[in-house]
């Protein structure tokens, strides 16, 4: 059997500082959707997830 060339495709670590700038994003962006879904109405947030649901070609009601 002969390998192919993904099999031989090793993954590089990234330097700490890059994890670290990867970690405090995410963390910010999370922050700030739980931030924005606590304080946004609940029409609001219906609104959206009826529109996200239009968009994706799902049914609704």
């Amino acid at each position: 059997m002969t390998r192919t060339a993904l099999s031989a495709v090793h993954p590089i670590a990234a330097p700490a500082q890059a994890r670290f700038a990867i970690a405090a994003f995410a963390l910010a962006l999370g922050a700030f959707l739980v931030w924005g879904a606590g304080f946004a109405s609940a029409n609001a947030l219906h609104d959206t997830a009826h529109d996200a649901r239009h968009a994706m070609g799902l049914p609704c009601h």
